[in-house]
């Protein structure tokens, strides 16, 4: 079961949305996924994905993590060992923008950070 919420604004200058994903993710529990994230970049450019939660990940997830890399400043904030694997197996670990903490990616980018 995904378990999903969306935080905003952040506490800082400029409010970020921050949607919290856990469970597993999957070509089922994306679909909602993929409604929150269009809604929060309706009216943002960055999206903070908070991803600690996260036990399971399959393509799916990954495709809509590249797909929000093109199309926003997306920053994933507590990747879990989970999450984390997925991206170093397919390299995509060197251009997308991981943070250790929520907090971290909160602040102004400055190349790649993790």
């Amino acid at each position: 079961m995904t378990l999903m919420t969306v935080r905003e604004p952040y506490e800082s200058a400029a409010p970020i949305p921050v949607l919290t994903w856990s469970g597993d993710l999957d070509l089922d529990s994306l679909p909602l996924l993929e409604d929150q994230v269009a809604a929060a970049l309706a009216r943002h450019d960055t999206l903070i994905l908070e991803t600690s939660g996260i036990t399971f990940a399959d393509s799916s997830f990954l495709r809509l993590l590249l797909t929000l890399h093109d199309q926003s400043d997306l920053r994933i904030a507590a990747p879990s060992p989970t999450v984390r694997r997925l991206l170093r197996i397919v390299g995509a670990d060197t251009f997308l923008h991981l943070y250790p903490t929520l907090d971290a990616a909160h602040q102004p980018r400055t190349g790649h950070p993790a």
